[in-house]
């Protein structure tokens, strides 16, 4: 049976945030020495989802996650993010796109070593050209929402793994980004940690109604999600829903 993108019936009623349209990534271009990584995605993800996007090491998950992060342009093929066309989008519009619209949560946390917590989260607010003030009343919110208001004066060597996590979807939060893009967010942490962490991630789709895209390998935190897509050799080959809920790490 042919895989096909579709949508739960509820979801036409909600805003198209990600609308894939046959996206091809290859690199070394030139033949014979073009190498194709994504063969052909479709991908559509609604306002308010938690969806899970699935594979083993090789099928294709970080190329598609810097697509969808407009870290990288596909190929070939469309993608619109939120009603902004990428492919047409001049190049030095993009930062300023993934900004607005995306905030990222890796596995490694990507915080700044010299910076305490509270000026890591401030950082995406620099960029938006926030005022000072405003930069530290919203990053401290947002540290204290996430379990951090006791340790925003700390630097990252001085945090553990899930501490630093938080720190990281704290930062993820502060512009109101319309997705919230998670690559392998607990592949780093143990399971105690893991769990708490993405309680987060259901409390952000959940309780401040953000889209939540989760690239892993791990199929017990992808059935946590509202909608599984399998990706394997560079091809989304199947699609199922999640159970929503909250399980065991």
């Amino acid at each position: 049976m042919e895989y096909t993108n579709s949508a739960p019936a509820r979801q036409p009623k909600r805003r198209l945030l990600i609308d894939m349209r046959g996206i091809r990534k290859s690199f070394y271009i030139g033949k014979p020495n073009e190498l194709e990584i994504l063969h052909g995605i479709d991908l559509k993800v609604w306002e308010g989802e938690f969806v899970a996007i699935v594979g083993e090491s090789g099928s294709g998950k970080s190329t598609l996650m810097n697509i969808i992060g407009v870290l990288d342009k596909p190929t070939s093929g469309s993608y619109t993010l939120n009603g902004v066309d990428i492919h047409a989008a001049p190049d030095n519009e993009l930062a300023a796109i993934r900004n607005r619209q995306i905030g990222f949560v890796f596995q490694t946390y990507n915080l700044i070593a010299r910076q305490t917590a509270l000026k890591n989260v401030e950082l995406p607010m620099l960029y938006a050209g926030v005022p000072g003030a405003e930069r530290t009343r919203r990053a401290t919110e947002w540290l204290r929402r996430v379990g951090m208001g006791e340790r925003m004066r700390h630097q990252p060597n001085e945090l553990s793994g899930g501490q630093k996590q938080r720190v990281a979807i704290a930062r993820a939060m502060v512009n109101d980004p319309a997705i919230i893009l998670a690559d392998e967010p607990t592949g780093a942490l143990d399971s105690q940690t893991s769990r708490v962490v993405m309680d987060l991630f259901h409390e952000m789709n959940e309780k401040y109604h953000k889209t939540v895209v989760l690239i892993t390998h791990n199929q017990n935190l992808a059935e946590e999600c509202q909608r599984v897509l399998t990706l394997l050799d560079g091809r989304i080959v199947a699609e199922r829903k999640g159970s929503g809920r909250r399980g065991i790490l």
